[in-house]
């Protein structure tokens, strides 16, 4: 049977730690013969949790604040409980899915896990992104490669996306706009401002 693979999906991924606290990730998912694959890498705290404890949810978000919130040390989001697994979901969701994880491949540097959906609620309407809000998610998987991007890859990149912040930013996205920038200044990379 041939895989039928969508592809890549940018969303939150919710997760139980042992001590059943909530735990966000942005991470990109596939849907893959009608199961989402979950791909994180080794080590991570997405990873030991899933793992652990098979479930996990699916969050539909148009806030980028979250995704960049999740590479910057802003993770304090509002979570409510799910119908169908022993889990949260992020109240700013438009949409959540509740998976069931049955399989797991260890292989590295990533993991796979293979869920199938238990439920299912739409929140909010999506009303589509702007391109701010589609720079912001760029920049925030730019920040997740800080470490093994060339730094003049991340210049260009920021130079490019800032054309798209400075043209459609509201104020949720100049905020994690903010956020990613402190970050990659932190990690010593000279802007252009």
């Amino acid at each position: 049977m041939a895989l039928l693979e969508s592809k890549i999906h940018e969303v939150i991924v919710t997760t139980l730690s042992a001590d059943g606290r909530t735990h966000s990730a942005p991470m990109g998912i596939t849907e893959v013969n009608g199961h989402f694959v979950i791909k994180p890498f080794k080590p991570s705290t997405t990873y030991e949790n899933l793992k652990r404890h098979r479930q996990c949810t699916i969050n539909y978000t148009d806030d980028v604040r979250i995704f960049a919130g999740s590479m910057t040390g802003h993770r304090n989001w509002s979570t409510m409980p799910c119908q169908q697994i022993l889990g949260q979901y992020l109240s700013q969701a438009l949409a959540h899915s509740e998976l069931e994880i049955v399989a797991f491949d260890d292989d590295s540097p990533r993991a796979s896990f293979e869920g199938t959906v238990v439920y299912e609620q739409t929140h909010a309407p999506f009303r589509g992104f702007n391109r701010a809000q589609c720079a912001v998610i760029d920049a925030a998987i730019l920040v997740s490669r800080l470490t093994i991007l060339p730094v003049e890859k991340i210049q260009q990149e920021i130079a490019y996306l800032t054309i798209a912040i400075d043209k459609t930013a509201g104020q949720r996205e100049l905020e994690a706009w903010g956020w990613l920038m402190a970050k990659i200044k932190d990690a010593g990379i000279e802007l252009n401002e």
